[in-house]
């Protein structure tokens, strides 16, 4: 099985779509996701060490890069303040892009 990291910069919506912001949570509730109890935490390099995969998610040059980790950037706008239609057509892109994982 491969292991998946998705990493952003602000770790508030792109990588784990589960911040509080309002529309994000609202977006994920009706898919049937329930991030209300979940904070962005900081990035340790034992995060990086356990994937397989490290997906970027709007980080640029921002996020740790490992010698022997597999990686894609994907250029993704950040959700904070984003209204819920929005949200929901990056939720699909999202989705999208998950699921053509080469996993």
């Amino acid at each position: 099985m491969t292991r998946v990291l998705f990493v952003c910069v602000e770790n508030a919506g792109r990588s784990q779509i589960a911040e509080l912001h309002g529309a994000v949570a609202e977006g994920l509730e009706e898919i049937g996701i329930d991030v209300s109890g979940r904070t962005p935490k900081a990035l340790e390099q034992a995060d990086v060490e356990w994937a397989d995969l490290v997906v970027t998610v709007g980080c640029g040059d921002a996020c740790p890069v490992l010698p022997g980790k597999e990686y894609l950037d994907w250029n993704l706008p950040d959700p904070a303040g984003l209204c819920l239609e929005d949200v929901r057509e990056l939720r699909g892109v999202i989705e999208e892009r998950v699921s053509s994982l080469p996993l």
